[in-house]
């Protein structure tokens, strides 16, 4: 089982970014992030989010929930993740219902094509 540094190294040199790099967009130091990657510090809940946040993960996957490097492949998809989360509710229902009649369709014709 991978640790929690391990992961966090392995999701910042997808990213390619630096310690420093990383450290400078959370605002901390990269010692403090080179104690993370060893296991030798474990960061705040606030932090962990944040990290997962910028490294385009969740926090499951950083604590070893879940194996799933992250919900979306497609960055772009992450993005519009993203935006939808903004809209207010009853937007982003409507949105929802909408993509969720698509995936029915789509669902159906791939049935229909068997």
């Amino acid at each position: 089982m991978n640790s929690f540094g391990k992961k966090l190294r392995e999701c910042r040199e997808a990213k390619n970014l630096s310690q420093k790099d990383l450290a400078g967009i959370l605002n901390t130091s990269y010692s403090d992030i080179g104690k993370y990657e060893r296991d030798e510090m474990i960061p705040s809940i606030e932090v962990a989010k944040n990290i997962a946040k910028i490294l385009g993960t969740t926090v499951g996957y950083l604590l070893g929930e879940t194996e799933e490097v992250n919900i979306f492949k497609d960055p772009a998809m992450l993005n519009r993740f993203n935006d939808i989360e903004k809209l207010d509710p009853e937007n982003k229902e409507h949105l929802l219902s909408v993509v969720d009649g698509f995936i029915k369709a789509l669902k159906f014709k791939n049935i229909a094509a068997l």
